[in-house]
Protein backbone atom coordinates (compact mmCIF):
# COMPACT_ATOMS: atom_id res chain seq x y z
CA UNK A 1 0.00 0.00 0.00
CA UNK A 2 1.13 3.67 -0.61
CA UNK A 3 0.52 6.57 1.14
CA UNK A 4 -2.12 7.73 -1.74
CA UNK A 5 -4.32 4.45 -1.93
CA UNK A 6 -7.37 5.73 0.00
CA UNK A 7 -7.76 4.00 3.19
CA UNK A 8 -11.18 1.87 4.39
CA UNK A 9 -11.73 2.70 7.85
CA UNK A 10 -13.61 0.34 10.36
CA UNK A 11 -15.15 1.41 14.24
CA UNK A 12 -12.13 1.15 17.00
CA UNK A 13 -9.38 -0.40 14.67
CA UNK A 14 -6.23 1.36 13.14
CA UNK A 15 -4.68 1.70 9.18
CA UNK A 16 -1.41 2.01 8.54
CA UNK A 17 -1.00 4.00 4.84
CA UNK A 18 2.68 3.46 4.33
CA UNK A 19 3.56 6.59 5.92
CA UNK A 20 1.05 6.94 8.83
CA UNK A 21 -0.47 5.22 11.21
CA UNK A 22 -4.04 5.94 12.00
CA UNK A 23 -7.09 4.60 14.68
CA UNK A 24 -10.80 5.74 14.24
CA UNK A 25 -13.04 5.39 16.74
CA UNK A 26 -16.55 7.35 18.41
CA UNK A 27 -14.03 10.41 18.20
CA UNK A 28 -13.13 10.29 14.63
CA UNK A 29 -9.93 9.36 12.83
CA UNK A 30 -6.54 10.02 14.79
CA UNK A 31 -3.29 10.27 13.14
CA UNK A 32 -0.77 8.28 15.63
CA UNK A 33 1.95 8.54 13.85
CA UNK A 34 4.08 9.31 10.79
CA UNK A 35 7.00 7.26 9.15
CA UNK A 36 10.15 9.05 9.25
CA UNK A 37 10.74 7.90 6.00
CA UNK A 38 7.99 10.00 4.88
CA UNK A 39 9.00 13.40 6.95
CA UNK A 40 9.64 16.48 4.76
CA UNK A 41 13.54 17.05 4.28
CA UNK A 42 14.85 20.48 5.44
CA UNK A 43 17.01 22.49 3.41
CA UNK A 44 18.87 23.80 5.35
CA UNK A 45 15.26 25.35 7.57
CA UNK A 46 11.82 25.63 6.07
CA UNK A 47 10.18 28.77 5.75
CA UNK A 48 8.39 29.43 9.28
CA UNK A 49 4.77 29.31 7.32
CA UNK A 50 5.74 25.64 6.12
CA UNK A 51 7.20 24.23 9.61
CA UNK A 52 3.67 25.73 11.24
CA UNK A 53 1.52 24.18 8.85
CA UNK A 54 3.51 21.22 9.24
CA UNK A 55 2.57 21.17 12.91
CA UNK A 56 -0.80 21.95 12.57
CA UNK A 57 -1.63 18.89 10.65
CA UNK A 58 -0.60 16.62 13.73
CA UNK A 59 -4.16 16.56 16.12
CA UNK A 60 -1.62 17.48 19.13
CA UNK A 61 -4.60 17.15 21.93
CA UNK A 62 -3.31 17.02 25.37
CA UNK A 63 -1.45 13.66 26.41
CA UNK A 64 -1.60 12.62 22.80
CA UNK A 65 1.50 15.15 21.61
CA UNK A 66 3.73 11.95 20.78
CA UNK A 67 3.78 12.14 16.81
CA UNK A 68 4.55 15.73 16.74
CA UNK A 69 7.30 15.53 19.44
CA UNK A 70 8.70 12.74 16.75
CA UNK A 71 8.40 15.33 14.45
CA UNK A 72 9.87 18.32 16.34
CA UNK A 73 12.70 15.86 17.29
CA UNK A 74 13.56 14.73 13.78
CA UNK A 75 13.23 17.79 12.32
CA UNK A 76 15.82 19.08 15.28
CA UNK A 77 18.30 16.71 14.33
CA UNK A 78 18.11 17.50 10.78
CA UNK A 79 19.14 20.54 11.12
CA UNK A 80 22.21 19.50 13.21
CA UNK A 81 21.07 20.53 16.79
CA UNK A 82 21.82 18.00 19.80
CA UNK A 83 18.69 17.11 21.03
CA UNK A 84 17.04 15.82 24.27
CA UNK A 85 13.34 14.31 24.74
CA UNK A 86 11.71 13.85 27.91
CA UNK A 87 8.25 11.87 27.33
CA UNK A 88 6.81 14.42 24.70
CA UNK A 89 8.76 16.87 25.48
CA UNK A 90 11.26 17.46 23.13
CA UNK A 91 14.47 20.20 23.39
CA UNK A 92 17.46 21.67 21.06
CA UNK A 93 20.24 23.45 22.07
CA UNK A 94 23.06 25.82 20.37
CA UNK A 95 26.04 26.89 22.29
CA UNK A 96 27.78 25.12 25.41
CA UNK A 97 28.17 28.05 28.16
CA UNK A 98 26.67 28.26 31.31
CA UNK A 99 24.58 31.41 30.63
CA UNK A 100 21.26 30.08 29.33
CA UNK A 101 18.46 30.95 27.83
CA UNK A 102 15.19 29.02 27.63
CA UNK A 103 12.91 29.31 24.30
CA UNK A 104 9.65 27.56 25.79
CA UNK A 105 6.26 26.98 23.89
CA UNK A 106 3.58 23.99 24.09
CA UNK A 107 3.17 21.10 21.47
CA UNK A 108 -1.07 20.51 22.38
CA UNK A 109 -3.79 21.78 21.81
CA UNK A 110 -7.47 21.98 23.02
CA UNK A 111 -10.11 19.88 21.00
CA UNK A 112 -11.85 21.32 18.13
CA UNK A 113 -15.43 22.71 19.10
CA UNK A 114 -18.31 21.05 16.99
CA UNK A 115 -18.75 24.40 14.51
CA UNK A 116 -15.71 24.56 12.67
CA UNK A 117 -15.84 25.42 9.26
CA UNK A 118 -13.26 22.99 7.87
CA UNK A 119 -11.16 20.86 9.04
CA UNK A 120 -9.14 21.92 12.09
CA UNK A 121 -6.46 20.01 11.25
CA UNK A 122 -5.65 20.97 7.86
CA UNK A 123 -4.25 24.63 7.76
CA UNK A 124 -6.35 26.79 4.96
CA UNK A 125 -4.43 30.15 3.89
CA UNK A 126 -6.79 32.65 2.58
CA UNK A 127 -6.25 36.39 2.60
CA UNK A 128 -2.86 36.53 3.94
CA UNK A 129 -4.03 34.57 6.97
CA UNK A 130 -3.62 30.95 7.83
CA UNK A 131 -6.31 28.66 9.74
CA UNK A 132 -6.35 25.88 12.00
CA UNK A 133 -6.12 24.65 15.32
CA UNK A 134 -3.43 25.88 17.13
CA UNK A 135 -2.13 28.55 15.03
CA UNK A 136 -2.30 30.88 17.28
CA UNK A 137 -2.05 29.01 20.87
CA UNK A 138 0.63 28.46 20.30
CA UNK A 139 2.05 26.60 17.04
CA UNK A 140 2.71 29.65 15.87
CA UNK A 141 5.08 30.58 18.73
CA UNK A 142 6.47 27.11 18.85
CA UNK A 143 7.51 27.74 14.82
CA UNK A 144 8.80 30.69 14.99
CA UNK A 145 11.42 29.92 17.93
CA UNK A 146 12.47 27.01 16.10
CA UNK A 147 12.79 28.43 12.76
CA UNK A 148 14.41 31.76 14.82
CA UNK A 149 17.14 29.10 16.61
CA UNK A 150 17.71 27.23 13.32
CA UNK A 151 18.34 30.27 11.18
CA UNK A 152 21.19 31.76 13.83
CA UNK A 153 23.01 27.94 13.79
CA UNK A 154 22.90 27.79 10.32
CA UNK A 155 24.49 31.73 10.15
CA UNK A 156 27.21 30.43 12.39
CA UNK A 157 26.02 32.30 15.21
CA UNK A 158 26.71 31.02 18.67
CA UNK A 159 25.65 32.60 22.33
CA UNK A 160 28.78 34.36 23.65
CA UNK A 161 29.42 32.40 26.86
CA UNK A 162 25.85 30.74 27.18
CA UNK A 163 23.47 28.45 25.54
CA UNK A 164 20.06 29.09 23.74
CA UNK A 165 17.51 25.99 24.79
CA UNK A 166 14.15 25.73 22.54
CA UNK A 167 12.12 23.32 24.17
CA UNK A 168 8.17 22.34 22.78
CA UNK A 169 6.61 20.55 25.47
CA UNK A 170 2.92 18.78 26.56
CA UNK A 171 0.28 18.95 28.47
CA UNK A 172 0.39 23.16 28.74
CA UNK A 173 -3.72 22.88 28.07
CA UNK A 174 -4.45 20.75 31.26
CA UNK A 175 -1.82 22.59 33.06
CA UNK A 176 1.30 21.71 32.60
CA UNK A 177 2.13 19.16 35.70
CA UNK A 178 1.29 15.40 34.69
CA UNK A 179 3.98 15.35 31.40
CA UNK A 180 4.86 19.24 30.04
CA UNK A 181 7.07 21.20 31.44
CA UNK A 182 7.24 21.13 35.34
CA UNK A 183 8.34 17.22 34.83
CA UNK A 184 11.01 18.21 31.88
CA UNK A 185 12.61 21.38 34.36
CA UNK A 186 14.74 19.39 36.67
CA UNK A 187 16.18 17.40 33.66
CA UNK A 188 17.39 21.02 32.04
CA UNK A 189 20.43 21.83 33.24
CA UNK A 190 20.28 25.41 35.00
CA UNK A 191 18.82 28.55 33.38
CA UNK A 192 19.27 32.51 33.57
CA UNK A 193 15.91 33.83 31.84
CA UNK A 194 13.19 32.51 29.24
CA UNK A 195 11.22 33.33 27.04
CA UNK A 196 7.66 31.94 26.65
CA UNK A 197 5.82 31.52 23.50
CA UNK A 198 2.33 32.69 23.56
CA UNK A 199 0.08 34.77 21.47
CA UNK A 200 0.97 38.64 23.02
CA UNK A 201 0.97 39.91 19.30
CA UNK A 202 5.27 40.11 20.31
CA UNK A 203 4.57 42.66 23.35
CA UNK A 204 6.27 41.70 25.92
CA UNK A 205 4.19 40.58 28.96
CA UNK A 206 6.19 40.76 32.07
CA UNK A 207 2.89 40.02 34.57
CA UNK A 208 0.55 36.94 33.85
CA UNK A 209 -1.87 36.39 36.22
CA UNK A 210 -3.17 33.39 38.65
CA UNK A 211 -5.55 31.48 39.81
CA UNK A 212 -6.90 30.74 43.19
CA UNK A 213 -10.33 29.19 43.48
CA UNK A 214 -11.97 29.48 47.17
CA UNK A 215 -15.08 27.46 48.21
CA UNK A 216 -17.39 29.52 51.20
CA UNK A 217 -19.12 26.97 53.51
CA UNK A 218 -21.84 29.11 55.48
CA UNK A 219 -23.72 27.31 58.34
CA UNK A 220 -27.26 27.72 59.69
CA UNK A 221 -29.26 25.39 61.70
CA UNK A 222 -32.62 23.74 59.59
CA UNK A 223 -36.09 23.83 60.41
CA UNK A 224 -38.98 23.37 58.54
CA UNK A 225 -39.92 25.79 56.46
CA UNK A 226 -43.66 26.68 57.85
CA UNK A 227 -41.34 27.32 61.35
CA UNK A 228 -38.43 29.36 59.63
CA UNK A 229 -38.01 31.57 62.29
CA UNK A 230 -36.62 28.24 64.58
CA UNK A 231 -33.70 27.73 62.16
CA UNK A 232 -31.48 30.35 60.89
CA UNK A 233 -30.98 29.63 56.71
CA UNK A 234 -27.66 28.98 55.51
CA UNK A 235 -28.31 30.69 51.84
CA UNK A 236 -28.94 34.66 53.76
CA UNK A 237 -25.77 33.68 55.41
CA UNK A 238 -24.05 33.05 51.81
CA UNK A 239 -25.76 36.13 50.41
CA UNK A 240 -24.79 38.81 53.08
CA UNK A 241 -21.16 37.43 52.08
CA UNK A 242 -21.94 37.69 48.33
CA UNK A 243 -23.11 41.42 48.91
CA UNK A 244 -19.98 42.28 50.69
CA UNK A 245 -17.65 40.59 48.06
CA UNK A 246 -19.26 42.86 45.35
CA UNK A 247 -18.74 46.24 47.38
CA UNK A 248 -15.25 45.31 48.48
CA UNK A 249 -12.20 46.88 46.77
CA UNK A 250 -8.65 46.04 47.17
CA UNK A 251 -6.30 48.17 48.54
CA UNK A 252 -3.39 47.00 46.05
CA UNK A 253 -2.96 46.83 42.32
CA UNK A 254 -0.42 45.38 39.48
CA UNK A 255 0.54 47.88 37.65
CA UNK A 256 -0.28 46.23 34.53
CA UNK A 257 -3.13 43.73 35.41
CA UNK A 258 -4.83 45.88 38.18
CA UNK A 259 -6.36 44.27 41.55
CA UNK A 260 -7.50 40.85 41.57
CA UNK A 261 -11.02 40.21 40.81
CA UNK A 262 -13.59 37.94 42.71
CA UNK A 263 -16.19 36.04 40.92
CA UNK A 264 -18.76 33.46 42.35
CA UNK A 265 -19.02 31.01 40.08
CA UNK A 266 -21.06 27.86 41.46
CA UNK A 267 -23.80 28.51 44.63
CA UNK A 268 -25.45 24.70 46.00
CA UNK A 269 -27.31 25.11 49.45
CA UNK A 270 -30.77 23.53 50.51
CA UNK A 271 -31.80 19.68 50.15
CA UNK A 272 -35.28 20.10 50.59
CA UNK A 273 -38.37 22.64 49.50
CA UNK A 274 -39.91 22.73 52.67
CA UNK A 275 -36.43 22.89 54.52
CA UNK A 276 -34.70 25.67 56.12
CA UNK A 277 -31.24 24.97 54.92
CA UNK A 278 -28.54 24.71 56.87
CA UNK A 279 -25.43 24.70 54.48
CA UNK A 280 -24.91 26.51 51.74
CA UNK A 281 -21.42 26.34 49.48
CA UNK A 282 -20.06 29.19 47.30
CA UNK A 283 -17.34 28.86 45.03
CA UNK A 284 -15.49 31.97 44.11
CA UNK A 285 -13.02 32.29 41.07
CA UNK A 286 -10.17 34.48 42.17
CA UNK A 287 -8.22 35.95 39.48
CA UNK A 288 -4.69 36.56 41.13
CA UNK A 289 -1.75 38.82 40.17
CA UNK A 290 1.54 39.66 41.94
CA UNK A 291 -0.04 42.45 44.09
CA UNK A 292 -1.10 39.54 46.21
CA UNK A 293 0.72 36.00 47.21
CA UNK A 294 -2.52 33.43 47.26
CA UNK A 295 -2.38 33.30 50.95
CA UNK A 296 -2.37 36.48 51.68
CA UNK A 297 -5.83 37.22 49.93
CA UNK A 298 -7.24 33.77 51.92
CA UNK A 299 -6.47 35.37 54.70
CA UNK A 300 -8.14 38.67 53.57
CA UNK A 301 -11.13 37.41 52.33
CA UNK A 302 -11.35 35.12 55.61
CA UNK A 303 -11.67 38.35 57.68
CA UNK A 304 -14.44 39.95 56.50
CA UNK A 305 -16.70 37.11 55.45
CA UNK A 306 -19.14 35.64 57.61
CA UNK A 307 -18.65 31.72 56.06
CA UNK A 308 -16.19 29.83 56.44
CA UNK A 309 -13.39 30.00 53.40
CA UNK A 310 -11.31 26.75 52.58
CA UNK A 311 -8.94 27.19 49.45
CA UNK A 312 -10.15 24.34 46.58
CA UNK A 313 -6.69 25.01 44.50
CA UNK A 314 -4.02 27.66 44.43
CA UNK A 315 -1.46 26.07 42.69
CA UNK A 316 -2.24 28.36 39.59
CA UNK A 317 0.51 31.28 40.83
CA UNK A 318 0.73 34.45 39.78
CA UNK A 319 4.03 35.43 37.92
CA UNK A 320 6.00 38.70 37.13
CA UNK A 321 9.12 39.93 36.07
CA UNK A 322 10.77 43.19 37.08
CA UNK A 323 11.00 45.33 33.71
CA UNK A 324 14.91 46.01 35.30
CA UNK A 325 15.63 42.42 34.33
CA UNK A 326 18.33 41.86 31.66
CA UNK A 327 15.53 39.58 29.46
CA UNK A 328 12.96 42.33 29.59
CA UNK A 329 15.35 45.06 28.75
CA UNK A 330 16.38 42.95 25.51
CA UNK A 331 12.78 42.85 24.77
CA UNK A 332 12.33 46.37 24.92
CA UNK A 333 15.89 47.03 22.97
CA UNK A 334 14.83 44.50 20.55
CA UNK A 335 11.41 46.41 19.78
CA UNK A 336 11.46 50.12 20.21
CA UNK A 337 8.77 51.87 21.40
CA UNK A 338 6.96 49.16 22.64
CA UNK A 339 5.98 48.91 26.47
CA UNK A 340 5.75 46.30 28.85
CA UNK A 341 2.38 44.63 29.11
CA UNK A 342 0.24 41.65 31.85
CA UNK A 343 -1.32 39.14 30.46
CA UNK A 344 -4.68 37.62 32.24
CA UNK A 345 -4.34 34.12 30.85
CA UNK A 346 -1.81 31.80 32.26
CA UNK A 347 0.93 29.49 31.10
CA UNK A 348 3.63 27.32 31.71
CA UNK A 349 5.38 30.53 32.70
CA UNK A 350 4.10 29.18 36.33
CA UNK A 351 7.03 26.62 36.05
CA UNK A 352 9.62 29.60 35.92
CA UNK A 353 8.58 31.88 38.38
CA UNK A 354 11.99 31.20 40.20
CA UNK A 355 13.94 32.99 36.89
CA UNK A 356 13.05 36.34 34.52
CA UNK A 357 10.75 35.19 31.99
CA UNK A 358 9.21 37.15 29.57
CA UNK A 359 5.96 35.72 27.74
CA UNK A 360 5.86 37.11 24.26
CA UNK A 361 4.81 35.31 20.77
CA UNK A 362 2.88 36.27 17.76
CA UNK A 363 -1.08 36.40 17.26
CA UNK A 364 -4.36 37.34 18.72
CA UNK A 365 -5.03 35.50 22.32
CA UNK A 366 -8.64 36.46 21.33
CA UNK A 367 -8.65 33.88 18.77
CA UNK A 368 -7.06 31.20 20.98
CA UNK A 369 -9.34 28.20 21.13
CA UNK A 370 -11.88 29.72 18.78
CA UNK A 371 -13.85 27.96 15.73
CA UNK A 372 -11.60 30.62 13.66
CA UNK A 373 -8.20 30.26 15.27
CA UNK A 374 -6.12 31.86 12.62
CA UNK A 375 -2.74 34.08 12.10
CA UNK A 376 -1.37 36.82 9.96
CA UNK A 377 1.20 35.00 7.96
CA UNK A 378 3.08 38.48 8.34
CA UNK A 379 2.60 38.58 11.86
CA UNK A 380 3.67 34.96 12.02
CA UNK A 381 7.02 35.57 9.76
CA UNK A 382 7.97 38.67 11.46
CA UNK A 383 7.89 36.70 14.81
CA UNK A 384 11.48 34.86 13.63
CA UNK A 385 13.61 38.20 13.57
CA UNK A 386 12.02 39.16 16.88
CA UNK A 387 12.98 36.84 18.62
CA UNK A 388 16.50 36.61 16.83
CA UNK A 389 16.98 39.98 17.94
CA UNK A 390 16.15 39.16 21.20
CA UNK A 391 18.09 36.83 21.62
CA UNK A 392 20.74 38.50 20.22
CA UNK A 393 20.39 41.46 22.37
CA UNK A 394 20.17 39.38 25.45
CA UNK A 395 23.51 37.76 25.13
CA UNK A 396 25.28 40.74 22.91
CA UNK A 397 23.80 43.80 24.84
Amino acid sequence: MSPHDPLLFQENSTAFDGARRYHTGSCGIRLLSLHPAFYPTFAPVLPVLDLLKHLVRFPSLSRQEGPVADFVEHYLQEAGLPTGRLGDNVYGWLGEGEDRLLLNSHLDVVPPSEDHPFDPFEPVERDGQVYGRGTVDAKASGAAMLTAVLDLARQGWRPPGGQVIVALTACEETGGADNGLQNLRPHLPPLRAALVGEPTQMRPCVSQGGLLILRLEAHGRSAHAARSHLGENAIYKAMRDLQRLEAFRFDRADPYLGPPTVTPTVIEGGSARNMVPDRCTVYLDVRTNASYTHDELTALLSDILESEVHVHSKRLIPVATDPSERIVQACLAALPGVEPIGSPTMSDWLFLHDIPTVKIGPGLSERSHTAHEHIAVADLEAAVPVYQRIIRHYFEG
